[in-house]
């Protein structure tokens, strides 16, 4: 099988795709990026004209929006296991939290990294950040009811959902946000950590940014124009 292809920043969205790799055991070639690509890599726009990542070729098949990615994969390669099947009654609940990691979680994170951390310190807007972070807070407290009664968000089994969900709640760790978390979700994010292929994405971006001669900072803690990493 020919390898699939992935362009990717540490512990960017492209990480969603990559944690799917992992848990597939599927062969793949890691591209490795500085952040943000579309300033620091402007080669990259030939790959992908909007300058961001993901940026998935798996032969003729090119995508660039991570949950469709981890949708993509889950269905072509791993049908009953990480997807769940049209004939499952929670084929709806699954595309609904699939979809939900991005949209309803990582959206307002987005606002939060760019005016908190990434705009140099004169465009700044303390008021956005906090205004996003208790939209991301007040969204998230919708899994607690949910994950209150079960080990993952459905299906009865760890699923794609589970990846898309479980890097928004990465980010938030990077954002010091997990003392925040309520008890059902805090638990939830403690059994991902711990999965081997989470470990192993997070291994493995690293080692491949180190050689290819990409700095290893993930993007949620790249500080400003300005400045250096951000530390918590």
């Amino acid at each position: 099988m020919k390898p699939v292809t992935l362009h990717h920043c540490v512990s960017a969205r492209s990480f969603r795709p990559l944690w799917m790799l992992e848990e597939l055991g599927l062969p793949y070639e890691l591209k490795m990026l500085p952040f943000p690509p579309r300033a620091l890599a402007r080669q990259f726009l030939e790959v992908n004209p909007a300058g961001t990542v993901p940026a998935f070729f798996d032969g003729a098949t090119r995508m660039t929006e991570s949950s469709a990615i981890c949708h993509y994969l889950a269905a072509r390669y791993s049908p009953g296991v990480l997807a769940v099947d049209v004939a499952e009654p929670d084929f709806g609940p699954w595309l609904n939290w699939l979809h939900f990691g991005e949209a309803t979680l990582t959206f307002p994170q987005t606002l939060v990294l760019r005016y908190g951390r990434f705009e140099p310190k004169e465009r700044r807007q303390p008021q956005v950040v906090e205004d996003y972070t208790k939209w991301f807070l007040a969204r998230l407290r919708t899994l607690q009811p949910v994950l209150a009664e079960r080990e993952f968000l459905c299906a009865g089994r760890f699923t794609a959902a589970d990846v898309s969900v479980g890097y928004a709640l990465l980010v938030a760790e990077h954002l010091g946000f997990v003392p925040r978390f309520e008890p059902a979700v805090a638990a939830y994010w403690a059994r991902l950590r711990t999965r081997p292929a989470l470990l192993r994405a997070l291994e493995v971006e690293r080692e491949a940014a180190v050689a290819q001669g990409i700095s290893p900072v993930p993007a949620p803690a790249t500080g400003g124009p300005d400045e250096g990493p951000v530390t918590r």
